[in-house]
């Protein structure tokens, strides 16, 4: 037999546990498992493990399909994937009724599960509005902003017209409520002309030599980017697709980079020390998973906007697929492993008054997250962010103390000193003019005199050189 989603109930429970995802998820380690102590046959024996009537979609499609796949009929496993995400969602406060989200949208088959997830939300939201009588909850805004990067990875321009056609077809099909779609020039992080803009980010990013330091620059510029596209559509939050499996690359290369302090603050649910908290509800999910859901789903993805990582992250992404190779939960160790560490102060979304945010912090109660006070005056790399261990930000540089009184290298990471800055000291000044004010004011600083460094080391957009 086979049943709809859209069902309220169903024989075999799939509907039932579409309408239980919006309670807390008790079961999620259990679900979340990657692989079995048993072989697939001997675990289900092509039974779907949830309904135990429909047959699995490994079964179905006659192939080896990594992740929870295999246990699930297509109608379960959808709802264990949705599960995950709104338990994130709901135990961490990411998404309240007075929120104006941005979704940030590549294209790509992470951010295009994100924004379906996103869209099944706001869509029962909508329906719940309706169907009160006092409509006294509102329902979330959704925008969705597609970062243009074709400045620094050019493409043809035919190519790039197309795919933009449908990641606005996408966007467009995903109604009712509508949703706002607009494409944002990575340049435009740079308050000046587009020409300008253009120029000084090319010139920007043939400054960086080594190749890692580049995609890692790009990153941040990239998030910067989203930041101001997000404060100036009045968005209260960043909801990024950043997958499980990009979570455990990510530790791995910065670990390898030295950036072993800071890692706690880019793995966790929520990074609120932007102006516009970033919010990563697919943090649980594995990314062989949603290539899988998008499959089954017939979700649409652009595949003209993807590219390989490089350098060390290159190098770390075939690694890690090297060990799922070997053993396909080793993301999930990883991951669970790193998630041992303490979270700095600013991976809690700030309380607000409502009653969404007040049960959120009920759960994290429960669930033990807490986070380290003690670090919440803890400096930040003003090229990347990070937070700085005290020996960073003590000035004390014996490779570079010959331009130390710059004040640059005092408040940079080792990874951005090391991959990103300019090992000729002749050139950080030129290197520093072409960085974009927005460094400095889409961050929140802890402290006021990093802030005013900050602002004394950028160029300003206004004005002329160093």
């Amino acid at each position: 037999m086979t049943c709809s989603r859209s069902s309220v109930s169903c024989e075999s429970g799939c509907g039932e546990e579409r309408a239980a995802v919006d309670g807390e998820y008790e079961n999620r380690q259990q679900t979340s498992s990657p692989s079995c102590s048993l072989s697939r046959r001997e675990c289900s024996d092509g039974i779907c493990i949830k309904c135990k009537v429909n047959e699995t979609i490994d079964a179905a499609a006659d192939s080896s399909i990594a992740g929870d796949a295999p246990r699930f009929c297509r109608d379960c496993f959808w709802s264990n994937l949705y599960a995950k995400f709104r338990f994130a969602i709901t135990s961490n406060a990411m998404i309240t009724p007075s929120d104006n989200v941005l979704v940030a949208f590549s294209g790509q088959t992470s951010s295009r599960v994100a924004l379906q997830f996103v869209h099944e939300m706001h869509q029962k939201a909508q329906q719940n509005f309706d169907a009160s009588r006092d409509r006294s909850l509102p329902v979330f805004g959704v925008r969705v902003a597609y970062i243009d990067e074709s400045v620094v990875y050019p493409i043809p321009t035919d190519e790039f017209d197309k795919a933009i056609d449908m990641t606005k077809d996408i966007v467009s099909s995903l109604t009712p409520p509508a949703k706002t779609f607009f494409v944002v020039p990575i340049e435009s992080i740079y308050s000046l002309d587009s020409a300008v803009g253009r120029d000084r980010l090319r010139k920007l990013a043939s400054s960086v030599s080594d190749v890692t330091g580049k995609e890692d620059l790009l990153d941040h510029l990239r998030l910067l980017c989203l930041q101001k596209a997000a404060v100036e559509n009045g968005c209260t939050k960043i909801v990024m697709g950043t997958c499980a499996s990009k979570i455990a690359c990510h530790v791995l290369e910065e670990t390898v980079k030295g950036k072993g302090f800071s890692l706690s603050a880019d793995i966790q649910y929520a990074d609120a020390r932007w102006n516009v908290p970033v919010v990563l509800p697919l943090h649980d999910c594995l990314f062989d998973e949603l290539k899988m859901l998008c499959v089954v789903d017939r979700l649409k993805t652009v595949e003209a906007f993807q590219r390989p990582r490089a350098g060390i992250n290159g190098l770390i992404s075939s690694f890690v697929k090297l060990l799922k190779e070997e053993n396909p939960s080793r993301e999930s160790t990883i991951l669970r492993t790193a998630g041992k560490l303490t979270p700095f102060a600013f991976n809690s979304i700030p309380e607000g008054g409502d009653n969404d945010a007040l049960s959120s912090k009920r759960r994290q109660k429960k669930y033990n997250l807490k986070t380290d006070d003690s670090l919440a005056t803890v400096s930040h790399c003003i090229i990347c962010s990070s937070p700085l261990k005290p020996a960073e930000d003590s000035g004390s540089n014996n490779l570079h103390d010959s331009v130390a009184t710059s004040g640059i290298f005092e408040n940079t990471c080792s990874s951005c000193q090391h991959q990103t800055l300019p090992q000729d000291p002749s050139q950080l000044g030129n290197f520093v003019s072409l960085l974009p004010q927005a460094m400095a004011t889409y961050t929140r600083a802890s402290q006021q005199s990093l802030r005013e460094q900050i602002q004394d080391l950028l160029l300003s957009d206004s004005g002329g050189g160093t």
